[in-house]
């Protein structure tokens, strides 16, 4: 059964925020807000958790996760960018934009897309998910919280509570953020390629479909 947690969406309590860490850290599976959407995030470094994160998602090994990082200097240890790459992650974090990028060889096979050996990383906008990301002190996988068949990611905590009490470690409601999904940027190759066009403005980054 998942705990609860009424988070203030603005000014988040820390005695809420550090036990949210500490289920991520024991090896929970979690509903979070970002400034796009609510999404199922889990320890980076537990593979039990990561496996029911793409149960409950639906999804099989080739769809990317995201780094969900505190900073862009958090993103330099597992994310090869270069100088033009760099500037349009500047210019999206924090935000709702999601990137693909190279790996490092910090990240463990397991996370990387199998073929590509890239990673998807984002830096959140939104107070309750930093705040719990600087808690943890590292990345947290993530996922947006889609399910199987769903045409749009669940938006309300309570719904997201009914949905899936059993098959979560803890919910956490900071209000209702929306039910469109960050932008996804491909920068692995020699320009910059939407992959999907959502919440955060393409024009921000000078980029168009």
């Amino acid at each position: 059964m998942a705990q609860f947690f009424a988070i203030h969406p603005t000014h988040p309590q820390p005695r809420l925020v550090r036990q949210a860490a500490e289920i991520v850290r024991r090896g929970g599976l979690i509903a979070y807000p970002t400034d796009s959407c609510y999404a199922l995030g889990c320890h980076l470094g537990d593979a039990s958790a990561q496996s029911r994160l793409r149960r409950v998602r639906g999804m099989d090994e080739k769809h990317h996760l995201t780094l969900m990082c505190r900073d862009l200097s958090e993103i330099a240890a597992y994310a090869i960018f270069d100088n033009a790459q760099y500037r349009v992650l500047k210019t999206g974090t924090p935000g709702s934009y999601t990137f693909i990028l190279r790996a490092t060889r910090e990240v463990p096979r397991r996370l990387m897309h199998a073929r590509r050996k890239s990673i998807g990383v984002r830096v959140p906008a939104h107070a309750t998910a930093r705040a719990l990301l600087t808690e943890l002190g590292e990345p947290m996988l993530s996922a947006t919280l889609l399910l199987p068949g769903g045409g749009v990611p669940l938006s309300d905590a309570q719904q997201i509570r009914a949905a899936l009490e059993h098959q979560l470690d803890l919910v956490i409601d900071s209000g209702p953020c929306g039910t469109e999904p960050s932008t996804v940027i491909d920068l692995t190759g020699d320009a910059p390629t939407v992959l999907r066009a959502g919440k955060g403005s393409l024009a921000v980054l000078g980029l168009r479909l």
